[in-house]
């Protein structure tokens, strides 16, 4: 997909809204599509030249249900009602609109971006210094940590065998 430049844009929707050309022939000399033109002319009849900055935003579900809504009851289309909220693409009106009708109106929740921290977790349930689970955790523990350096120490002790045997040779 193609970026226009801010200056494109408002030169040509005012090429258009002067009247001299048809929608073909100034999306011909702007080298645009006529729907993008199209698309163009309606935000900023809507909106005018706020319509082409650029947003990041983040959508309440409160604002989601009102575009839902707005399109349900005047029958808009997802172009119009883009252009009329001034959402930078009609594709996420109509996945807002499909997420509602196929999950209902939780799916329209915000959701998290970004990675997780890589803050340790903190245990649900803090064991209390000293008493009996956490002296059990404790043993549990080193039982586990004790097995684990024996295996380690008997792997050590086969591999050295393993040398001297070859060496012998």
């Amino acid at each position: 997909m193609t970026k226009y430049s801010l200056e494109t844009k408002l030169a040509a929707v005012k090429a258009y809204l002067e009247g001299v050309d048809s929608f073909k022939v100034t999306a011909r000399k702007y080298n645009v599509s006529v729907s993008m033109l199209k698309k163009w002319v309606t935000k900023y009849r809507e909106h005018g030249s706020e319509a082409f900055q650029e947003m990041y935003t983040n959508y309440s579900m409160e604002f989601k249900m009102d575009v839902i809504n707005y399109m349900n009851e005047t029958g808009a289309s997802i172009e119009e009602t883009s252009a009329r909220f001034n959402i930078p693409s009609s594709s996420t009106v109509w996945n807002w609109r499909y997420l509602f009708e196929t999950q209902g109106m939780d799916a329209l929740q915000p959701k998290k971006k970004g990675r997780p921290s890589m803050k340790k977790e903190t245990k649900k349930s803090q064991r209390v210094e000293g008493s009996q689970e956490a002296l059990l955790a404790e043993n549990e523990r080193l039982r586990m940590e004790n097995a684990y350096l024996k295996k380690l120490h008997a792997l050590i002790q086969e591999k050295e065998k393993l040398q001297n045997k070859t060496k012998r040779k």
